[in-house]
């Protein structure tokens, strides 16, 4: 089981593994025709590691200007979010401090083991493009005659003993071993200059460096090394099919490679483009069979584009249209309830700390000073801690609604809550835009078990209907079951997830009495009279349940359904 704190992580790493299998079948598949294009799908393999699927899904998903009409979900835009999904870390349900449950140090230890790596990965970087820089800087020009028709580059000569290459993407700058003219002829050296013009065209540099980024944070992923390798190798026998493509002979150029090694070259060429590297013999080979000729066709060009317009585009059309989908969804799930006939939804700028939802008479929704995250726990009778991700404001900025059910054709009002609920979801896809989904997560949870002692106090139920009344400081329980107590009672109490693992078959009558943490004056009901303070010397919640029941609560982790906000906006006015 992947710990919750890796979830991303791992759904990351698979899905850019995905890509970069398709891309080796791909390759493997064009295996004959030119290194270009495979280079160019290494590329894009690599830069899939930098860009997350459900980034892209997002960046679609907020465009609203698209005239694209809602759908209805299916099985292709679930195959959609569940690919892409969960890559934000998820909240975990809180804890009560009676419960011991330290937090892990697991994830810091590993978060700064991928720091080092990275930092190390960078330095070492760092430390091959300051050696290149202060090969050039102390370099002298070299005056040589470059190939008719192609743009100049600076060519310097420098007494580091390095392979011939290119440095620098902005300014590039091409480094020969000084006396290299002596070693090569007129001939093989024009061969070699045009090698690294090839880079220069190209912008090797600039891609190099942006795989050099992906190895950097993906230090620890063997997959980012060997994609660099398919990288090396396509792009030095890109280069040598476009010189094959200019010069007449090819023993010339394949001389001119072997000369370049003969030279006891001592410095590689890191954070720079050269010529002898990648697989020497093979390329000698390929050279001089000029296996070079085959084009790629009309067919396998439309197969390329469309392979990459699916894998880069795909994910951001997938997010309109989930976006879509997702309306359809909410929308949905109020068909057969009439919706709020007048509804009200305006910004709460008071600052005053009071807040929540008034009496629900009429079915009429009214809540002051609530934040749309207090709105969302409400219509889908889930804790806030249970509702991930969503835009910063999710569970700051404050609204006051008002909201009244449609009376029009003379049908009777569905008032009960679960239509309330119902109408409110409506409410949030309406007015704003709420578009989520549900998923279920594994983390931190209660169990309720069977104490030492076994279970005591329990007598059978006499009703049949379950029912519950507390006052913050005694619950009294007719017909319930373990798991109706652990959902409706203990829950609410715990701030997070309670799960039945009692065992207990049955429904029970029982009540419960503990000293509640605030023990302060509580204001009377409608003028009534006060309630009776509890006992401040009372036991706690956990005491009372095992001295008292013969029960117990311990925290561990579990399957818990949370909502996912895939998108919100502000408020739309009135």
């Amino acid at each position: 089981m992947i710990p919750t704190y890796l979830i991303p992580l791992a759904n990351h790493l698979w899905q850019s593994t995905v890509f970069a299998a398709t891309t080796g079948l791909l390759c493997f598949a064009l295996r004959k025709h030119q290194a270009s294009i495979r280079y160019w799908l290494w590329l894009a393999a690599s830069v899939k590691f930098l860009v997350p699927l459900s980034l892209l899904i997002d960046l679609g998903s907020r465009i609203k200007a698209l005239s694209v009409p809602s759908v209805a979900p299916t099985p292709l835009s679930s195959m959609v979010r569940d690919f892409s999904q969960p890559f934000t870390l998820p909240v975990p349900a809180p804890l009560l401090e009676r419960v011991p449950n330290a937090p892990s140090p697991i994830p810091a230890v590993l978060f700064a083991i991928w720091i080092c790596g990275s930092a190390a990965s960078a330095f070492w970087w760092l430390c091959s493009w300051l050696r290149m820089r202060a090969a050039v800087r102390t370099a002298s020009p070299l005056e040589t005659d470059l190939p008719p028709g192609i743009e100049p580059v600076r060519v310097m000569k420098s007494s580091v003993l390095v392979e011939p290459c290119v440095f620098g993407i902005f300014d590039p700058v091409l480094l020969v071993p000084d006396g290299i003219t002596e070693h090569l002829t007129h001939e093989q050296l024009e061969t070699i200059f045009l090698h690294e013009i090839c880079h220069v065209r190209r912008r090797d540099n600039l891609a190099a460096a942006v795989h050099m980024t992906m190895e950097t944070l993906f230090w620890f992923y063997p997959l980012a090394y060997w994609i660099g390798r398919r990288l090396l190798n396509e792009r030095e026998s890109a280069c040598d099919e476009e010189v094959l493509r200019i010069i007449p002979k090819p023993e010339a150029y394949a001389r001119g490679i072997l000369a370049v090694c003969r030279l006891g070259v001592r410095v590689a060429p890191v954070c720079a483009a050269g010529v002898a590297g990648s697989g020497l013999r093979k390329r000698i080979d390929s050279i001089m069979g000029r296996r070079v000729d085959i084009r790629l066709g009309l067919g396998r060009k439309l197969l390329v584009a469309a392979a990459l317009a699916v894998a880069m585009v795909g994910p951001f059309l997938a997010g309109v249209l989930f976006v879509r989908a997702g309306s359809a969804q909410t929308q949905g799930a109020v068909a057969g309830v009439s919706p709020f006939g007048v509804a009200s939804v305006r910004r709460n700028r008071s600052g005053e700390r009071n807040s929540g939802f008034r009496r629900f008479v009429g079915g009429v929704l009214n809540a002051r000073n609530i934040t749309l995250k207090m709105l969302i726990t409400f219509a889908y009778d889930l804790p806030e801690d249970r509702v991930l991700q969503g835009p910063a404001w999710l569970d700051s900025e404050r609204y006051d609604v008002l909201a009244k059910p449609d009376q029009g054709g003379g049908q009777a009002v569905d008032q009960s809550m679960g239509a309330m609920r119902l109408r409110t979801q409506a409410l949030l896809a309406d007015r704003f835009k709420v578009i989520l989904h549900k998923e279920t997560r594994r983390l931190p949870i209660f169990r309720l078990l069977v104490d030492k002692d076994g279970p005591s106090h329990l007598q059978p139920a006499k009703g049949t209907a379950p029912d519950l009344f507390t006052n913050g400081h005694h619950v009294t329980c007719q017909a319930a079951s373990m798991a109706f107590f652990a959902r409706n009672f203990l829950t609410g109490q715990l701030g997070g997830p309670v799960l039945d693992e009692t065992g207990i078959v049955g429904n029970f009558d029982f009540s419960l009495d503990w000293g509640p943490d605030d023990i302060s004056p509580r204001r009377p009901p409608d003028g009534g009279e006060l309630p009776a303070a509890p006992d401040p010397t009372g036991p706690s919640l956990f005491t009372a349940l095992r001295q008292q029941l013969g029960l117990k609560v311990e925290a561990g982790k579990g399957p818990v359904e949370v909502l996912v906000i895939d998108h919100a906006e502000k408020a739309s006015k009135n």
